[in-house]
C-alpha cells in the first residue's frame, strides 16, 4: 500500500469517526427544536426536530459510507474501458490495471472522506449557533461552507492524474 492510498484511507475512516462523534454530541446538546435555515438578517426560519435532524444525519452519513465505499469496491471488477477516462487505451492495458484501481478506489475514497468531513463541521457549527451558552452568528460559520467548496474543488481535480500517461513501476534489484 502506497503513502498516499494510506493517507486518504486514514482520512476517510478519521472522518466517518469525526460525524459519528459530531452526532453524538450535537445531539446531547441540541434542543428540542433546532434552527437548520435562517434568512439573510440571521434569524432562524426553519426548525426540525432534534431527533427527526438525527436520523437525517444518520441517512446521509449511512448512504455516504455505505453506497459509494461499495462501488469503491467494485471498481476491479469493471472493465477498464468502460470508465470515462482521458488516455482510456492506455490506462486500460493490463499493466496499468492495478494504478487505474488505485487511483479510481482513492478518489470514490476522498468522496467519502470530503463528505464525512463537511457533515461533522457542519453539525458542530449548528450545535454553537443553536446554543444559548455562545452568541455567535450563522455567519460566522462561513468557512464550513468555504471548507466544502475547498474539498469539492480539490475532488474534483483529483481526476487529473489521468491525463498524465502512467508509467510502468520499476522492480527493486537489490
Amino acid at each position: 500500500m502506497k503513502i498516499g492510498t494510506f493517507s486518504i484511507k486514514v482520512w476517510r475512516w478519521f472522518s466517518m469517526l469525526f460525524v459519528i462523534g459530531s452526532l453524538m454530541w450535537t445531539y446531547s446538546v441540541f434542543p428540542e427544536q433546532v434552527a437548520v435555515d435562517f434568512a439573510a438578517s440571521g434569524l432562524a426560519e426553519i426548525y426540525v426536530n432534534k431527533e427527526h435532524l438525527f436520523y437525517i444525519v444518520m441517512g446521509f452519513f449511512v448512504l455516504n459510507n455505505v453506497i459509494i465505499s461499495a462501488f469503491a469496491k467494485q471498481i476491479p471488477k469493471i472493465e477498464a474501458s468502460h470508465f470515462p477516462i482521458p488516455n482510456r487505451k492506455i490506462w486500460s492495458q493490463p499493466q496499468y490495471r492495478p494504478l487505474l484501481n488505485e487511483h479510481l478506489i482513492n478518489w470514490l475514497y476522498c468522496i467519502v472522506a470530503g463528505i464525512n468531513t463537511v457533515i461533522g463541521f457542519s453539525l458542530l457549527a449548528l450545535a454553537t449557533i443553536n446554543s444559548n451558552q455562545f452568541k455567535l452568528s450563522v455567519f460566522d460559520f462561513v468557512w464550513v461552507s468555504y471548507l466544502g467548496l475547498a474539498l469539492l474543488l480539490l475532488i474534483f481535480l483529483f481526476p487529473l492524474r489521468f491525463l498524465k500517461t502512467p508509467t510502468p513501476e520499476e522492480e527493486d534489484t537489490y
